[in-house]
């Protein structure tokens, strides 16, 4: 192994040793490269590359390098001409000289979106790496692309069609448009015979195995017998020929076989009249290369684009033959001027380049009618378009226009039509007041204007201005067809003088107040879509127009209808989410010509309303088949049933009662919603009735659940998925509460659009790389990004060429936030979504990544060249600019999610995921006032679906609704929730209530207020096993101390034991004989006692170190926080940290504020924990506190309990022959203690009394 310099070449081996990693850990920039052997096989590239190493082992090795080592140090060290480079399994590149093959491998993962280079070199090293990107020696080929590249061998061959000629071997080629054979056996040069097969025939010789018979076109046609040795050869020839015999024009297609050069057999076939080279490594000096088609001498149509070729050949210039040229894609910033000498030339297509100005000389090409330069860096349209008078559209999307001049396209009298969507254009220049008569359609969408006056364009018929910031809008309307100024801010629309031949009008997600005058006089407008606007009013001037097929009003502020006085023909009416409270009882009454006012009516939508019933004349509208109106009060089934044409009955969400059933139901009744009428009760009759409709949907009788069951765990889910009106469900999501064992939740949402495998796989694998990624790392934004570039590499190792939109949500214990107990971390990517309801209200928690509403990511896709189809879609595929998979279509669509990070607290009451379908028609904080009160999660995701569906929804649609419990009060572990046997053999279930405020404590309260490991009374009984108990207890202790693991809950986890260990002992004051937390003989409640009407119970280990040496211990005072002020009317508390997993600990003092925050039930979840007894411990202590009180209550009727220890090992037993010495000692030990001396109040109190066993 060489390890001198840059070069590093590995002797062939196909994984590392200790050896190897040791060199690469001592830099970043060092590396690896897997080299890949030839491949030849019948696989497609796809299944090629679902593996990571298709070679045998013997075919692929490692080759150490560095970021600096060219590709030449490689192949000189491999003895290798050159290096190929393969992306996603798709074109094989050769790699030039100086470029270096690991600072590839390392940029390719950083455009995906790894940022730590300790990791991207690990993921650089992992051979499954090679179905993204993939370096070989040699040029793999496939026999399936060679196949359709060109046919050759040695067979036997008899010319005519009569047996006089004999057999004979012959080299014979099929390549092109012709059959090549050769007049001499092994002999490619010299004389040749050719056979063109376009319009021709290949039969099958029946006399002979294996035999074709090939013969051309025409009445001299000529035809050659050629017999094969095996069946296989003789299909591939048989498919192939057949293609070339069946095209009515010779056409050769040899698009996506990384070609460098055009083979040379193909200069045979001089009948070629279409090449198409498309997505190929096309070449310039080479015997196939570029410089060389000007061979082809009836070439009419060439097809270059995604060549890379940086730069115009301009030996095309001299193929004077051409008509349609395409160059797009290819990196040009600039165009010869010999491109005018292609005189002939009527296409041509100059997209996806660097282009900023066009040539004088394109202006010769006078029979030029097609020029496209979209996404190229124009600022402004060239002038050469004055010249190109065939030219009747100036095709400019994606450039860099800033200045609509009007002045520039008067100059251009040819051009008709004018597309510069998703421009810069802020502003509009007209330079005169002349008319422009001869521009008809114009695309001004994705831009930026803000005012836009379009009235001098009075040939204008159609006009698309969505998605800019327009406030007003002028136009004229003498010949305006069809207007498109949706999601704008437009307040007002002038069209002067009315457009008489408008038919479509739509002006949704607008700031219009009310719909514009000249839209009521048009006479032949049949679709008026004013949504999501603040209308207040319908015109009556609208439903009086005798024209009008639909009318979309939906989402506006509209308080009531007007009456109808004659009949319209109006097929879909969409009036909902306004406030109707009830509608016109002569609606759908008779019109005075006795024609049903609404009688063509098909579609009606009054969802969100707040009508209480439907006019009964609605039986007269015979052609309704759908009806919505989920939503509302209606308390009263409509007269629907005896529609002839019903299908479609939303009623969902009112307060019907009961359903009035005709004898018959009509039968073309498919659906039918009556869930969310919770006074509804069907009859078994009525049921039987419409079990004959498809689809029923009604509320379930609700399951009995338990208390337990309610407040078990933190969060619970439910899950919905419609596959609507598709045949095949492409939606999945992923749902694990216990992740982990229980220490968080991991929740997913997957769209594959029209795949429906994709998602089941990011489905199945994506949990599982979520863990492999969080022990890996801690931070959020770290594993979340690892998680979804680590999918998206699997994806491409199962052969998945296609993308999924990606949402995932992670539920884990915050170990950054000591205020939060859990975090909640969403990445997504695609349209997706991810909403939490915080106190009501929605928070947003993904972005969607789309052209349409991510302005930045839809620039970094016209920064790199995409082309962006009309119908917003990257190269025609998806509207995502970041998606699980689609591969292909690196470095336009990346898996980069986008990651965001929120505490939960109590206020967060639920998270809804939901794909596109779902948002598209719902908005977040319709989502959430929706289902924040419904009880179950299942039900609510339900609802949230059949919402989206009755708006309209009729695509595949999921949505996931998690309920959090986020607090103390969902707590399931032994120590906070349940109600479980304690140390004394029963557990407190007390609540903090306010106490009063304490005050100087009394003279019968007693403070035992030192301890100490020497003299302590409760030491002694504990370490001689004492089973004391209370006489009032009857409960015996042996129940509330069995020897078991504590149940603990993700909020509380099991606590680590610690460095320290001492024997542990337990000591428990109980205070139960008052209702106040007072003796009878008390006044006042006592100093440091919660007063909440309960027992008090104090765990204590009384191995600790006295309470007034606290401030003297170093160690404390760095780890307690700072005690209060001194106080006179409060108690000095001290809580004790756990340094072992039973007991023992250090006695710490709590501060003022924190023993204030036990008044308040709602703020001890934020700050403190709370403990079986009531009382609260910092949030910093919740893992390993036990919390005592150092002043108690001096009684004379309590006790004092030491129960035996959990632990057996912890048990210290005095044998019965010691028992006597034993005890002799501890007297003598009591009587040695000195006395403290008493104070005044203390002298008048009895001495303290305890009952114990020794």
């Amino acid at each position: 192994m060489k390890r001198n310099g840059s070069r590093s070449c590995l002797t062939r081996r196909s994984r590392f040793g200790s050896r190897e990693r040791d060199w690469l850990r001592e830099d970043v920039k060092r590396g690896c490269v897997y080299l890949y052997g030839a491949e030849t096989s019948t696989a497609t590239t796809a299944t090629a590359s679902s593996t990571s190493c298709s070679s045998s082992s013997s075919d692929l090795h490692l080759v150490l390098c560095t970021v600096e080592t060219p590709a030449s140090e490689i192949c000189a060290g491999e003895g290798r001409e050159s290096l190929y480079i393969q992306l996603h399994g798709d074109l094989v590149r050769r790699l030039e000289p100086t470029e270096r093959p690991l600072q590839i491998v390392y940029d390719y993962l950083s455009r995906l979106g790894f940022d730590d280079p300790v990791r991207i070199q690990e993921e650089a090293t992992n051979p499954d790496l090679g179905c993204m990107i993939r370096f070989y020696g040699e040029k793999p080929c496939q026999l399936d692309h060679l196949d359709r590249i060109l046919l050759s061998g040695i067979y036997n061959v008899r010319k005519g069609k009569t047996q006089l000629h004999k057999w004979a071997e012959r080299l014979v080629v099929l390549c092109g448009t012709c059959l090549i054979v050769s007049s001499v056996k092994d002999c490619q040069t010299g004389k040749v015979h050719i056979l063109p097969l376009v319009g021709g025939k290949v039969e099958e010789v029946k006399r002979r195995q294996h035999c074709l018979a090939f013969s051309s076109a025409g009445a001299q046609a000529q035809t050659y017998h050629v017999s094969f040795e095996t069946l296989a050869e003789y299909q591939r020839w048989q498919r192939q020929a057949s293609k070339v015999v069946s095209q009515r024009i010779s056409t050769v297609d040899l698009s996506c076989y990384s070609l460098e050069e055009v083979p040379e057999h193909l200069f045979y076939s001089q009948d070629i009249t279409y090449l198409n080279l498309r997505h190929n490594f096309m070449q310039l000096e080479r015997p196939g290369g570029l410089d060389t088609l000007y061979k082809f001498s009836q070439l009419k149509g060439l097809n270059l684009s995604h060549n890379k070729l940086g730069f115009f050949p301009v030996l095309l210039c001299e193929i004077s033959t051409l008509t349609e040229l395409n160059l797009s894609c290819n990196g040009f910033h600039d165009l010869p001027s010999e491109i005018g000498n292609l005189l002939n030339l009527q296409t041509l297509c100059l997209d996806g380049n660097f282009l900023t100005t066009l040539p004088e000389e394109l202006g010769n090409l006078q029979q030029l009618s097609s020029l496209g330069i979209s996404f190229n860096n124009f600022s402004q349209i060239p002038e050469v378009y004055e010249k190109l008078t065939l030219v009747d559209k100036v095709v400019m999307a994606g450039n860099h226009l800033e200045v609509l001049s009007l002045g520039v396209l008067n100059r251009m009298s040819h051009v008709k039509h004018v597309d510069l969507r998703m421009n810069h254009l802020k502003t509009m220049v007209a330079e005169n007041l002349e008319g422009n008569k001869h521009i008809t359609h114009m695309d001004l969408r994705d831009n930026q204007l803000t005012d836009l006056d379009l009235s001098s364009l009075c040939s204008l018929e159609q006009l698309h201005c969505e998605r800019n910031q327009l406030r007003e809008l002028t136009l004229s309307g003498f010949s305006l067809r069809t207007l498109y100024a949706n999601s704008n801010k437009l307040t007002a629309v002038n069209v002067y003088p009315v457009p008489s031949l408008l038919t479509t009008l739509e002006l949704s997600r607008n700031l219009l107040e009310c719909v514009p005058d000249w839209a009521c006089d048009a006479k032949k407008i049949e679709i008026i879509d004013v949504s999501y606007n603040v209308l207040t009013e319908v015109p009556m001037r609208i439903l009086s127009s005798l024209s009008l097929r639909k009318l979309m009003m939906g989402h506006n502020h509209i308080q009531n209808l007007p009456a109808l006085v004659e009949h319209i023909p109006l097929e879909v009416l969409d009036i909902q989410h306004n406030g109707l409270t009830r509608l016109p009882d002569t609606l759908f009454s008779r019109a005075l010509n006795k024609l049903n006012k609404l009688e063509q009516l098909e579609e009606l939508n009054l969802s969100g309303n707040k009508l209480k019933t439907i006019p009964t004349t609605i039986a007269n509208c015979k052609r309704l088949h759908t009806l919505v109106a989920h939503s509302n009060n209606i308390s009263i089934f409509p007269e629907i049933l005896q529609l002839p044409q019903i299908q479609f009955v939303d009623l969902s969400c009112n307060d019907l009662t009961e359903i009035l059933i005709p004898e018959a139901l009509p039968a073309t009744l498919q659906d039918l919603d009556l869930t969310g009428n919770t006074n509804l009760v069907l009859e078994h009759k009525t049921l039987d009735i419409f079990s004959h409709i498809t689809t029923l949907k009604i509320d379930q009788k609700p399951l009995p659940t338990t208390d337990s069951t309610i407040t078990s765990t933190f969060w619970s889910h439910g899950l919905a998925e419609m596959a609507g009106q598709r045949n095949k469900l492409c939606v999945s999501a992923l749902a694990m509460d216990n992740l982990a064992e229980g220490v968080g939740a991991v929740y997913g949402m997957f769209d594959g659009d029209r795949n429906e495998e994709l998602p089941r796989l990011l489905q199945c694998t994506m949990a599982d790389v979520l863990l492999e990624e969080v022990q890996q790392s801690a931070h959020d934004t770290v594993f979340m990004a690892s998680t979804f570039l680590v999918s998206h590499r699997k994806l491409g190792m199962a052969g998945q060429k296609l993308g999924s939109s990606a949402l995932l949500c992670y539920i884990r214990p915050d170990t950054v936030d000591p205020t939060s107990s859990f975090n909640l971390t969403v990445a997504n990517v695609g349209t997706c979504q991810a909403v939490l309801c915080r106190s009501g209200k929605p928070v947003p928690l993904s972005k969607v990544f789309s052209l349409e509403q991510d302005p930045e990511e839809a620039q970094r896709v016209k920064d790199q060249k995409a082309i962006i189809t009309e119908d917003n879609k990257v190269n025609g595929v998806t509207c995502c600019t970041r998606l699980l998979g689609c591969a292909y279509l690196y470095p336009w669509i990346l898996p980069k999610p986008y990651i965001s990070s929120t505490p939960l607290t109590i206020q967060d009451e639920l998270l809804i995921l939901g794909n596109k379908a779902l948002w598209e028609h719902l908005s977040y904080a319709e989502a959430v006032n929706a289902v924040r009160h419904v009880q179950d999660p299942l039900a609510a995701a339900k609802k949230l679906c059949t919402l989206a569906q009755s708006y309209g929804c009729q695509d595949n649609v999921g949505a996931m609704v998690v309920y959090l419990n986020i607090g103390e009060e969902g707590c399931t572990c032994e120590m906070n929730g349940l109600t479980l046997p304690g140390p004394v053999g029963f557990a407190s279930s007390t609540t903090i209530k306010d106490a009063p405020k304490p005050t100087t404590p009394s003279s019968s309260s007693g403070i035992a207020s030192e301890f100490s490991s020497e003299t302590s009374t409760s030491e002694v009984s504990s370490e001689v096993g004492s089973t004391a108990s209370d006489e009032h207890n009857t409960v015996g202790l042996e129940a509330g101390l069995l020897p078991r693991p504590e149940r603990r809950c993700s909020l509380h986890p099991t606590p680590t034991s610690g460095v320290f260990q001492r024997q542990p002992s337990c000591a428990t004051f109980s205070s139960n004989q008052s209702d106040n937390g007072l003796d009878s003989d008390d006044d006042q409640p006592v100093e440091g006692v919660i007063t909440n009407g309960s027992k008090v119970e104090v765990e204590v280990d009384i191995h600790c170190c006295r309470g007034r040496d606290l401030e003297s211990s170093p160690t404390l005072r760095e780890s307690s926080p700072t005690p209060c002020p001194e106080e006179p009317s409060r108690g000095l508390c001290f809580g004790i940290r756990r340094q072992n997993s039973v007991n023992s600990g250090i006695l710490l003092p709590m501060s003022k504020d924190k023993m204030e925050l036990q008044k308040s039930p709602s703020t001890s979840c934020l700050y403190g924990k709370k403990l079986s007894n009531g009382s609260i411990v910092p949030l910093e202590d919740s893992l390993n506190l036990i919390e005592v009180a150092t002043e108690v209550p001096k009684r004379k009727t309590g006790y004092f309990a030491a129960p035996t220890q959990l632990e057996p090992e912890d048990q210290f037993v005095v044998p019965r022959d010691l028992e006597e010495e034993v005890k002799e000692q501890m007297k003598q030990h009591q009587e040695s203690r000195p006395e403290p001396e008493p104070s005044e109040e203390d002298r008048t109190e009895p001495p303290e009394e305890f009952d114990t066993a020794l």
